[in-house]
This record gives C-alpha cells, sequence and structure tokens, in this order.
C-alpha cells in the first residue's frame, strides 16, 4: 500500500474535465463529460467514507463510455478500483467486475479525503464559481459537498494541514 496519493483535477473546455490520480506504482488520466455532476459526486462519495458507508460508487460519463470508481473503505484504508464500460447507457446496472479495471490502489482514508479536497479547492481557487459555472456549464460548483468533506477530514482525520483549518468562506 503506497500512502503518496496524488489527485488533479482540471477544466479542460466547455463541459470536460480532466483528472489524474497516481500512487507510487501507476497512475491513471481520464477525462469527463458534464453529463454527470462529476467533481460533486466524487466529494459526496468520498464525505460519504466519514459516515457508515463502506462502498461508495461515483458514475462519470465520457460519452460515450462510463467510467465507474468504486471507494471501499475497510477501517482506516479505502481500497480504489477504476472500471471503465464501453458504453454508460447500457452499463448502469452491470457489475463493477464486468467493466476492464483501469486503476486500483489502495490508500488511507485521510490522504484520499484530502486529495479529493485539496483538488476541488485549487480547482474553486483558480476558476472561482462563476469561472466554474461557466466552464462546466450545467452544473455549479459543489460548495458545499466541499466544506462537509473538509469539516469530515479535519474532525476525523485530525488534518493539521494548514488548508484543512482555512476558515474563509467560499
Amino acid at each position: 500500500m503506497a500512502d503518496d496519493l496524488q489527485f488533479s483535477w482540471e477544466l479542460s473546455g466547455s463541459g470536460w474535465a480532466t483528472y489524474r490520480i497516481a500512487d507510487g506504482a501507476s497512475e491513471h488520466k481520464g477525462v469527463v463529460s458534464y453529463c454527470t455532476d462529476a467533481l460533486a459526486d466524487l466529494l459526496n462519495a468520498a464525505t460519504g467514507l466519514y459516515g457508515n458507508s463502506t462502498d461508495q460508487r461515483v458514475s462519470f460519463d465520457l460519452e460515450p463510455a462510463e467510467l465507474r470508481w468504486r471507494l471501499r473503505r475497510q477501517e482506516a484504508d479505502v481500497s480504489i478500483a477504476i472500471y471503465r464500460f464501453p458504453d454508460v447507457t447500457t452499463s448502469w446496472d452491470a457489475p463493477d467486475g464486468t467493466g476492464t479495471l483501469s486503476w486500483s490502489s489502495t490508500q488511507p482514508r485521510s490522504v484520499l479525503g484530502h486529495a479529493v479536497m485539496e483538488a476541488a479547492e485549487t480547482v474553486l481557487r483558480l476558476h472561482g464559481q462563476a469561472g466554474y459555472q461557466e466552464k462546466w456549464v450545467l452544473h455549479p460548483f459543489p460548495v458545499a459537498a466541499l466544506q462537509d468533506l473538509r469539516r469530515l477530514h479535519r474532525r476525523g482525520d485530525d488534518c493539521r494541514h494548514a488548508q484543512c483549518w482555512d476558515s474563509s468562506e467560499y
């Protein structure tokens, strides 16, 4: 298990975002469409790992493919598996294992939560809420989801990074 997770999210055009996730062993990149509220869904999934839920799924529309993230919490760690399906219109009910495994890693929940939170904050600092809405088109920036993740990460993981304690409003 590595704990050097890197995650980035960049708005790459009108209605498109590029993400990169990497650990010490491998990396995965993907381009997702605004057909789903992808960043909000990922923030909410990461937030869900701080409650009673041990299993979270996030589906990204790639037009026409689907990229599905499955996050499974096992005590303090989270296994991350990213599956690719050829057609989002036919894969919604398909079991994860029927997709092609594109990337996997196991990370401490604290590392995953912090990486997702930090990537979202970088997008917000770069574009602001109005700029995000202009580029992402169908969905506003997920302020509440980011605030929830920050609060739970700070409390549940006892995070000491400065940005976890920044009390400025978005």
